[in-house]
């Protein structure tokens, strides 16, 4: 029949009017008017399809009739496709079929036979392929055509439309092809023997081609080439919903200036690479599914680019992506995670922007760094990795800036061997390990980041390294704050650093930072602790209320301390002992609650231009075979005394001690308990007893008025001149204290009592 005859008859069914529809069959004398059939031929477009729409150019969607916005999305859709011819195997071909596509002279076995019906009639272009494996179809377009495949049920369209090839590439995109389609089918290559050399594909796709690859299955069990190939400078596919899997290479490779646009597909079990990108590719792949690869879920290298949005990378047995040798691609908004070693591997002079990515639960690092790359890492979430978050090694660098690292077993972010990344912005805390972990010569600036709530150090700097740390908040670590050890080096300046259960800073073993302008406070511990050959410049810092000494220095460390303000600790102001040395030059020591400076066992300071004052306890106390320069100090309105040197030899120049009160003198000739003046809180130095008939230990001191007046008569022994408060005050011992009632009249003394919080009561220098 003429097709405008073709066209009125199905027009008239599709306005349902039956009878019309009859009586133009009936006047050509090609169809029954019998009533039955055209009842049956009606619930077959009408009840039991759901119409295939075709706005535009490669453009198939199918509609629901109850939520089209047309009066007729049957007539719609007849309109659009009825010129187009059908490929079907004969032994699939029915009765019904028969009759309309011979009588239309649109009806062809092989695709490759339909391609040339196409070139040479006036088919709109669109070629219909029926259900059936066609075997060795070398589809070669270079043209532009809709080649798309079709059936009952639309959700099963891509698998019972099966194109395979053992010889050739399956489908060839080449110049001329213009924006062609394929959709709705499965496309084999199956080469007899898989590991013979060749260039073929599933897919081929080349310089200058815009085809559309739509709802289609992809697979190729070659070893020596992809599934999907797209290379040459203006090859631009668009890909969507594409599945490309279980292939025995690469499963989709794009390269040597190719572009195109991917989405929504997915890429999964290949046994190299789900994508490779190379060579000035720029491809647009946005919201695919890239997982349980048997490689790297995404490779981009030699130069390769790429925009990688809203894709899920996960399960694959390497990296989910990895950058190599100048390839610099986009990732934003990603979810990479699971991956059986790292999420992310830039190597070899990679670049790349990470922006915005979820990474996460994978086996080795979120990110590694290596090798002279250079990355951006910005705003992504990296954590519960089973090993560190970010890990930056061999000449590493890069940008690693706003990312929340956390729950990390190993340290958030980790820099060695000659590493220099910026760090900044970013939010590290409660790993399973330190924060940040600085070793093997690692540099880097590392700057306003709030590291907290890590089980182990906040920052960690040794092995040679030599980072800069400013302007961060470092904090609530259940460890250390900032750990230099073992010639850790570097500049730390600017921090708040405060609520650790240990120390502040650490420094030992040969390190030699530089600690300036911090605020170090409210430690569970010291402030900052420098042993074991602990070196350093320690420069105008604020420690304060720290619970023990605001810095300690022992075991042969030499730092030097200047113009810092050391004030309100809940324990002495510097302490130094067991071989302890160091400058002090110009420094406030104020306000703390035991000794300003307390200088002990066989240390050896000098003490140059500082300021103590206003202590609760003596201003510097020597004692212990300790020595001490002391050079043009002021040391003023302390309540234990200004300067106390027991039994030691201090050299002391052009010191001004003034204005200081004498409490312990004043108590003692009064006949006070010196717990009156001292509380649990500060440790007054003076003679130290103990009594036998009482059973007291060691750990147990009673001052020299107890002694003569609540242990009169008692077995007691002198022990030593040391700092201590009184257990027979404090009520630890078994008999009451007979003087802690009795009132004092000396009140600018008096501090309020309250019970001691161990029965361990002398602190040893």
């Amino acid at each position: 029949l003429p097709d405008e005859v073709i066209f009125r008859i199905f027009s008239f069914l599709l306005e349902k009017d039956l009878c019309r529809a009859a009586q133009v069959c009936k006047r050509f004398n090609v169809l029954s008017n019998d009533p039955v059939l055209w009842k049956y031929l009606y619930q077959e477009i009408f009840e039991y399809t759901i119409p295939m729409m075709n706005p535009e150019p490669n453009k198939f969607h199918q509609v629901s009739p109850e939520n089209y916005d047309g009066a007729n999305p049957w007539k719609d859709s007849f309109v659009q496709l009825y010129r187009g011819v059908h490929v079907r195997p004969d032994s699939m071909v029915t009765c019904r079929a028969v009759i309309f596509f011979k009588t239309h002279n649109c009806y062809y076995e092989t695709i490759v036979d339909a391609l040339s019906g196409v070139v040479e009639g006036d088919h709109n272009g669109i070629i219909f392929v029926h259900p059936g494996i066609y075997t060795d179809e070398w589809i070669f377009i270079d043209f532009p055509v809709t080649i798309i495949g079709t059936g009952e049920r639309p959700d099963k369209i891509s698998s019972k439309v099966v194109v395979e090839n053992t010889c050739e590439t399956t489908v060839v995109f080449t110049e001329g092809c213009g924006e062609s389609y394929i959709g709705y089918m499965t496309v084999w290559f199956l080469p007899e023997d898989p590991n013979a050399p060749h260039h073929r594909y599933c897919l081929e796709i080349g310089s200058n081609c815009s085809p559309t690859i739509d709802h289609c299955m992809v697979r190729s069990t070659s070893t020596v080439g992809s599934a999907v190939s797209c290379a040459g400078e203006g090859a631009n596919p668009t890909f969507t919903h594409v599945t490309i899997s279980d292939c025995e290479n690469v499963g989709l490779y794009i390269a040597d200036l190719a572009e195109g646009l991917f989405e929504d597909c997915e890429i999964h079990n290949n046994a190299l690479a789900g994508i490779w990108v190379k060579n000035y590719a720029k491809p647009i792949i946005r919201r695919c599914h890239i997982h349980d690869g048997r490689d790297v879920g995404v490779f981009t290298f030699d130069n390769g680019y790429g925009y990688f949005e809203k894709c899920d990378i996960h399960h694959n047995r390497i990296a989910g992506f990895e950058v190599k040798a100048g390839a610099n691609p986009t990732v934003v908004r990603c979810s990479i995670h699971h991956g059986q070693t790292g999420g992310i591997y830039i190597h070899a002079r990679g670049r790349g922007q990470f922006l915005e990515n979820k990474i996460h639960s994978n086996q080795f690092a979120g990110l590694w760094v290596t090798s002279n790359s250079d990355p951006t890492i910005r705003c992504n979430e990296i954590y519960n990795g089973h090993q560190g978050g970010v890990y930056i090694f061999t000449n590493g660098k890069g940008l690693i800036e706003k990312n929340n690292i956390y729950g990390n077993a190993l340290a958030g972010i980790q820099i060695r061997s000659n590493s220099s990344p910026i760090v900044r912005h970013n939010k590290i805390h409660d790993g399973q390990h330190g924060g940040i972990y600085v070793h093997e010569k690692g540099q880097g600036i590392i700057e306003e980041n709030e590291i907290y709530s890590n089980t182990l150090a906040g920052v960690w700097v040794t092995t040679g390294s030599s980072p800069t740390l400013r302007r961060n908040r470092i904090h609530s670590g259940r460890q250390v704050g900032v750990y230099f050890y073992d010639n850790g080096n570097g500049i730390l300046e600017e921090n708040d650093i405060y609520n650790h259960m240990y120390s502040g800073v650490q420094i030992r073993t040969g390190s030699n930072p530089v600690i300036k302008m911090n605020k170090i406070w409210g430690g569970q511990n010291g402030g900052i602790l420098v042993y074991n050959s602990g070196l350093g410049l320690i420069e105008r810092n604020e420690i304060f209320d720290n619970a023990m000494a605001g810095v300690w220095i022992k075991t042969d460390s030499n730092p030097l301390m200047r113009g810092n303000k050391i004030h309100d600790g809940r324990d002495g102001g510097i302490c130094i002992f067991n071989g302890g040395k160091g400058i002090l030059e110009k420094n406030e020591i104020f306000r703390n609650a035991q000794a300003g400076v307390l200088v002990s066992t066989n240390s050896h300071p000098q003490l140059r231009k500082n300021r103590i004052y206003d202590g609760f306890a003596a201003g510097i106390e020597i004692t212990n075979g300790a020595t001490a320069l002391l050079e043009r100090n002021q040391v003023f309105n302390n309540k234990f005394g200004g300067s106390l040197a027991t039994g030691v030899s201090c050299v002391m120049t052009e010191n001004r001690v003034f204005g200081n009160r004498n409490a312990i003198e004043k108590a003692v000739k009064r006949g006070h308990c010196l717990y009156k003046i001292s509380s649990y809180t500060s440790y007054p130095m003076h003679d130290f007893y103990r009594c036998y008939t009482c059973n007291t230990t060691d750990k147990n001191a009673i001052c020299v008025n107890c002694v003569q007046k609540c242990h009169q008569g008692h077995v007691t022994e002198f022990t030593r001149h040391d700092r201590f408060f009184c257990d027979c005050g404090a009520g630890t011992l078994s008999n009451t204290c007979c003087l802690a009632g009795e009132p004092t009249h000396d009140t600018d003394t008096l501090y309020d009592s309250a019970p001691p919080i161990e029965s361990s009561t002398v602190r040893h220098a």
